[in-house]
């Protein structure tokens, strides 16, 4: 084989193609305005006794009361302040819900809908599990179910999709497409939303927060309140200096066992006020809301 041929042999999705800065479409979001921004609110429920989710202590024993009931104090505690606080600032939440919620504290996310500002974002049955261990038919359930239960909880059809822990598996955006969602926010891979393409059409890419998420910066990663806080302001200062040049997606990402502690929370409310104070500068909206006009204006 040639150094050639070994060097083509490299995997690819097949799911889009390369988009670099020199390839920009025509496009502003409402108002003429060149940045949207997001704040997406991650409510999730475990199984007791599962091992998976994120910890505070990776030497709990198998049972693990310690991780679970750390994250359960967001569904009982920290979601409800983080609630009031979105209301205060008038912020539209973005839900990605776990359809378990439904089952454990429906009374929770009537609370965050409220407004009826927000949207609704499928988020899997349940965090306990990773959707890209599952087979085919097993995931295919699993998506419909989702898209079923929370469609009829709201009145309305759910429109985005995040993966349990990112996790896909290769026919996933088919799987998303073939139920009824219409974007995905699995892919970090770009400021600015996209097309994958599937075997069935195409299904629409939102930008979605990998480091502007509390769950990797400040579990695995030890980022302080105050630092993360920190990384907000500076992420949408670059953001605003970079969209006079072209049109963007701002994404932050957050879970209401981890910012709704009352040490980061009190970080958190200053930093969001800072930001709901800026909002003439960029469009404050949800991932459906962006995805709606990104469709209606740029495809």
């Amino acid at each position: 084989m040639s150094t050639a041929d070994w060097m083509s042999q490299l995997n690819h999705h097949g799911r889009y193609e390369y988009r670099g800065l020199n390839i920009q479409k025509k496009y502003f979001w409402p108002g003429n305005k060149r940045l949207a921004v997001y704040i997406a609110m991650n409510l999730e429920h475990f199984s007791f006794g599962c091992s998976e989710g994120a910890k505070i202590s990776k030497d709990a024993n198998r049972l693990d009361v310690l991780n679970y009931s750390w994250r359960d104090y967001g569904n009982r505690v920290g979601g409800w302040h983080l609630a009031e606080l979105f209301d205060r600032l008038e912020i539209p939440p973005s839900i990605i819900c776990n359809t378990s919620i439904l089952d454990y504290c429906p009374q929770l996310l009537e609370r965050w809908l409220s407004s009826g500002q927000g949207e609704l974002i499928a988020h899997g049955h349940t965090n306990s599990e990773r959707q890209g261990e599952l087979d085919l038919r097993a995931e295919n359930e699993m998506i419909a179910l989702c898209q079923h239960r929370l469609s009829n909880w709201s009145g309305k059809k759910v429109a985005g999709w995040l993966s349990p822990w990112i996790s896909e598996s290769y026919d996933t955006p088919e799987l998303l497409h073939e139920n009824g969602f219409s974007y995905t926010l699995n892919w970090s891979h770009d400021d600015r939303p996209g097309s994958f393409y599937t075997r069935n059409g195409s299904l629409l890419s939102i930008p979605y927060p990998q480091e502007i998420n509390d769950i990797p910066s400040v579990v695995p990663n030890g980022v302080s309140a105050e630092v993360f806080c920190q990384m907000i302001l500076d992420q949408l200062a670059e953001m605003l200096d970079r969209s006079e040049r072209q049109t963007l997606v701002m994404g932050i990402s957050l879970h209401p066992y981890i910012f709704g502690q009352p040490f980061r929370f009190w970080h958190l409310k200053k930093t969001l006020a800072n930001l709901a104070a800026q909002r003439d500068k960029f469009w404050l909206t949800t991932p459906g809301e962006i995805a709606h006009h990104y469709q209606c204006n740029a495809m």
